[in-house]
């Protein structure tokens, strides 16, 4: 009888050796745990699933766009992509440029041996590059609701897809300039966005209007705060809504830190 079980185990090992072999071209691997009476097949979780994805190093500039909506595009502070392009303001690109959206790796320079018998001297040093603060003039902007309308989607710091609010309204409804600024962007080549307007207010802090039907602003035009800039749509949307956000040193933030609460 115990050879009996014995048999019959060595058969049900030899069906799941068979059985994973029969997935050998796919990425993912099974494990069999014995020593239960109904054995269970867990499968493994591939090994590639938490792997990062990779960010594009370069973008090649289209017709229409401006550093400030490539630097949009990708999530990075403009005066950054700036720097790594060695592009002074005000930040003139043409079509066809290639836009490095790395920071280029530092050179090293050898050391010159130390004479022999020379005095020690200590190294010099260089001063350390003090960290952006994004308060400078922040106070000053004083802010507005961009629109009327019921909040259908809120800003989410862990989701990557809700960068800003969403307010429903009607075709055609106005939308107004959250606080005055100078337009950086009026267009409609940034894809998920439809027609849209980036606004600056000072060096830190951007505002954008998204979904729009009409723009009724162009690039480096001053805006005052409730300015009539663009008119409610839903290009580049499933229903008429605005986009709204709000920036921080190129990453999104929660507008609803700077609006005034609703009544």
């Amino acid at each position: 009888m115990r050879e009996l079980r014995f048999i019959g185990w060595l058969c049900l090992g030899a069906i799941i050796a068979l059985t994973g072999c029969t997935h050998g071209s796919s990425h993912s691997s099974y494990t069999y745990h014995p020593g239960k009476k109904t054995p269970q097949v867990k499968r493994d979780q591939p090994a590639t699933a938490n792997r990062p994805a990779s960010r594009k190093t370069h973008h090649r500039v289209n017709k229409g766009e401006t550093l400030y909506s490539i630097a949009w595009q990708y999530g990075y502070d403009v005066r950054d992509v700036a720097r790594w392009n060695r592009i002074r303001a005000p930040y003139i690109i043409y079509p066809q440029q290639k836009i490095q959206l790395t920071a280029p790796k530092p050179t090293t320079t050898k050391k010159p041996r130390k004479a022999q018998g020379s005095a020690s001297t200590k190294p010099s040093t260089r001063p350390t590059k003090k960290p952006r603060s994004d308060s400078k003039n922040t106070k000053k902007i004083s802010w507005q609701w961009p629109t009327k309308g019921k909040i259908i989607g809120k800003y989410s710091s862990r989701d990557s897809g809700k960068k800003g609010l969403d307010i429903a309204g009607r075709n055609g409804q106005r939308v107004y300039a959250a606080a005055r600024g100078i337009v950086v962007y009026s267009g409609g080549g940034l894809r998920g966005y439809g027609k849209l307007i980036i606004i600056k207010h000072n060096d830190t802090i951007f505002s954008a209007y998204a979904h729009s039907s009409r723009l009724f602003v162009t690039e480096g035009k001053k805006v005052t705060k409730g300015q009539h800039i663009a008119d409610m749509g839903s290009s580049g949307a499933q229903r008429v809504m605005l986009h709204f956000e709000v920036r921080r040193n190129g990453k999104p933030v929660d507008p609803l830190r700077y609006l005034p609460r609703r009544r």
